[in-house]
């Protein structure tokens, strides 16, 4: 697979919008983005606030 080029990204953006719609995007985006995070902190071996308050 080659890297993505403008025309490409463009097309996955309108093609996301067309699913999900303008409002959903910025949820998703958010739970990803905590998603991310909780990985990274999970394989640095860091605790969560949850995790943290149960100890």
């Amino acid at each position: 697979m080659g890297k993505f080029g403008v025309t490409e990204i463009i097309l996955i953006v309108v093609v996301l919008l067309l699913f999900f719609g303008g409002k959903k995007i910025p949820e998703l985006m958010k739970g990803l983005g905590k998603g991310m995070k909780e990985f990274k902190d999970a394989s640095k071996g860091e605790a969560t606030d949850d995790d943290k308050k149960e100890a």
